[in-house]
């Protein structure tokens, strides 16, 4: 599972954000596909998947995506704030 820069403890090259976002969204999408995979499997009756492991990655899937909410919405608000400064 790949994870955020920020979660790894590596160090994102100066002025890439557009990178790390990226990398971020890429990683959320990749961790709910695991999810959905653990929850069908679940269904199916797999003996190998157990109830806690698909909870356990449905929580990080949702925990993910709520950061990456949480930046873009102060993303769109940092940029709401420049576009209304007064030159």
């Amino acid at each position: 599972m790949n994870l955020p820069a920020a979660q790894t403890g590596k160090a994102v090259e100066a002025g890439n954000f557009a990178d790390a976002m990226s990398q971020a969204l890429k990683a959320v999408s990749q961790q709910q596909l695991q999810a959905q995979g653990l929850q069908r499997e679940l269904q199916l009756d797999n003996p190998t998947v157990s109830l806690e492991e698909t909870m356990v990655s449905m929580q990080k899937a949702q925990v993910g995506f709520q950061a990456v909410m949480q930046v873009r919405n102060r993303l769109v608000s940092a940029y709401s704030d420049i576009m209304n400064m007064q030159i």
